[in-house]
């Protein structure tokens, strides 16, 4: 099995700067369904209390109807915070606690990297951290927000403002500032690696280019295939047997 990887894990073993991309593809081996694929949250579930997904998840909608989100985010987004790290973020974390690489970016809002002893900048926020809309307190309990959630109610600042998650929702913009980062990092990596991603949702999925303009190298791991696929060294569908294979070509 290794076999098949052995020239990809040679071009990572020599690289001095890798760069790592997550998306929704490696958290599905952790039981969380992904946004847009066959069997996608936005597939499955493409309506709820008789709204489109990117409605509910619009910062206008919050702000109008937080009960109905957050009765939302109690039934398919908190849970995601029980889940635990799969072999792609516990094999990242090795990778990356063995300075295989550097930086790891991610797509997703679950925390796992974290879990699984990574450290990854999350370009789209996380579920963990919330924050008042009025006056930026941001010193909540997450058990508090969620068991608030969980009874139906909607979660208040002392000072009367509404608590939002520390999500990227439609409607805002990503951190500039990490953005600005990302970009610098994908433009001086020798090689970028992305797994799980589906690279569909700006300005994050232009990230693989930054690096491919200066003739960098471009390794992309996703069940589906896309619009980059063409422009990489290694294209590979299975994200687990490309990480277990890691874990015993690096000895990690």
């Amino acid at each position: 099995m290794v076999e098949k990887y052995e020239k990809c894990f040679e071009l990572l073993d020599c690289a001095e700067n890798v760069v790592v991309l997550t998306g929704a593809g490696v958290s599905t081996l952790s039981g969380i369904p992904d946004f847009r694929g066959q069997n996608g949250f936005y597939t499955s579930n493409t309506k709820y209390g008789g709204f489109e997904m990117e409605t509910l998840l619009s910062l206008g909608f919050f702000k109008r109807y937080p009960d109905l989100f957050y009765g939302f985010a109690n039934e398919f987004l908190y849970p995601m915070l029980n889940k635990v790290p799969s072999v792609a973020h516990i094999t990242l974390a090795k990778m990356q606690q063995r300075g295989i690489c550097r930086h790891i970016y991610t797509q997703n809002i679950d925390r796992l990297h974290t879990k699984a002893g990574g450290i990854a900048y999350e370009l789209h926020g996380n579920l963990v951290e919330h924050y008042c809309l009025e006056c930026g307190k941001s010193d909540f309990s997450i058990s508090e927000i969620v068991e608030k959630s969980a009874k139906g109610e909607v979660p208040y600042c002392s000072c009367g403002g509404l608590i939002k998650p520390k999500v990227v929702f439609y409607g805002e913009n990503l951190d500039e500032e990490l953005l600005d980062m990302a970009f610098a990092d994908f433009e001086r990596a020798d090689v970028a690696l992305i797994l799980g991603s589906s690279l569909t949702v700006t300005p994050v999925s232009t990230l693989p280019m930054a690096g491919r303009v200066n003739h960098k190298k471009l390794i992309i791991v996703n069940a589906q295939e896309t619009d980059y696929d063409k422009y990489a060294e290694f294209t590979f569908p299975d994200i687990a047997e490309f990480c277990n294979s890691a874990t015993s070509y690096f000895k990690l």
